[in-house]
């Protein structure tokens, strides 16, 4: 082993840690990706169970929309109800 090995080898990574690494990048690179979370879908289907109490709605009557600005989020809901007779 010559000099120049040696200082080779202490720069080099395992496998392990080099994978671990490009996980950690696609990782975080995926979070930035997303634009919903995941728990919209489920509070979509809460919200229109517990409008149904009182107004009768459809499914597809209630929309919700996470929109970011900064570092605050505002949750969006818009309702369309029946008209009165």
């Amino acid at each position: 082993m010559n000099l120049f090995d040696f200082f080779r080898a202490s720069k080099k990574q395992s496998s392990a840690s080099v994978a671990k690494e490009r996980l950690q990048i696609i990782v975080a690179h995926e979070r930035g990706q997303r634009t919903t979370p995941d728990y919209l879908p489920a509070l979509q289907k809460e919200l229109v169970e517990v409008i149904r109490k009182y107004v009768n709605i459809g499914n597809d009557d209630v929309q919700v929309a996470l929109e970011n600005q900064g570092s605050c989020s505002i949750l969006e809901l818009n309702i369309t109800l029946p008209e009165r007779t």
